[in-house]
């Protein structure tokens, strides 16, 4: 559907990120927020701020959902200074009025879109000792908050979104997944927490069979490796050469979203060169 201003619609589910300054994760690491000057502006919220302000670019009106909308006042500035147009929403994935909250006033106020990326993620395991990183210290909750984001989540948004695609003929839908979709591997802290990211790769390939004969794109994205942002960049474990540029994964999922029907790509993992790939 094209809004008010002659633009098709692309969400972002996640369009901030706990890494950039003043993100979560940062203050964990760091121990305050940072001052990202001299981070580019494409980096400063993480893949799914890349990935607003590349399909802004491309001359889509972009929808970014954030928990607190204050989050991403300062994307949605920047989209506005490189000349492009959007809008802040509100979404909590743990809530099921949220989500439909949220999607009334898209569609209100913007139009059905044309793209969706789901670009949420969860990192809650990290914040224990390292004497508790197994799954019998994990707090029913956390478990609970991975379930509502690989799970739950991404399968009401697919309930708001897909009827519309379904009708039109056509629409990309698109998950921004990890590797622990895969296979589960020891690398991190709180791995036993991610196994619903598998679930989410489940229900991709389950959309590509029952939506693709109706025109839409599903696609999933496993990002293999550390993304360069504000809080990244101070991360002690984290080796800059191996961070990748949340710009060219941006890259990846605008390509997806042009490819031709008759050549449709459902998976794909990006992993920087100095890595080996994870699968």
């Amino acid at each position: 559907m094209i809004n008010s201003q002659g633009k098709a619609v692309a969400v972002v589910i996640g369009a901030t990120s706990k890494w950039q300054a003043d993100g979560r994760n940062t203050r964990l690491v760091v121990g305050a927020a940072v001052d990202d000057g001299d981070v580019p502006v494409s980096a400063r919220w993480g893949v799914g701020g890349a990935i607003a302000q590349k399909f802004a670019q491309e001359g889509f009106f972009v929808v970014m959902t954030t928990r607190a909308a204050a989050n991403a006042a300062g994307l949605a500035q920047a989209i506005a200074d490189q000349g492009g147009a959007g809008m802040v929403v509100e979404l909590d994935l743990a809530s099921q009025p949220s989500i439909a909250t949220a999607f009334q006033q898209i569609r209100r106020d913007a139009g059905n879109p044309e793209v969706l990326i789901y670009n949420a993620g969860y990192l809650e395991g990290r914040a224990l000792p390292p004497e508790q990183e197994l799954l019998e210290f994990f707090p029913v909750e956390m478990f609970e908050t991975a379930l509502d984001i690989s799970c739950r989540g991404p399968f009401l948004v697919a309930k708001e979104v897909l009827p519309a695609m379904r009708r039109r003929g056509r629409g990309s839908f698109m998950f921004s997944n990890n590797p622990m979709s895969l296979r589960g591997q020891k690398r991190h802290t709180g791995e036993s927490l991610y196994y619903p990211r598998v679930m989410m790769r489940a229900l991709a390939q389950a959309l590509t069979e029952e939506y693709s004969e109706h025109g839409v794109h599903v696609a999933n994205v496993i990002i293999d490796g550390g993304i360069d942002s504000p809080g990244t960049r101070g991360h002690p474990q984290m080796r800059r050469e191996a961070l990748i540029d949340p710009a060219r994964i941006a890259e990846a999922f605008h390509y997806l979203h042009t490819q031709d029907p008759s050549c449709w790509s459902h998976e794909i993992q990006l992993t920087p060169s100095v890595n080996k790939p994870r699968f």
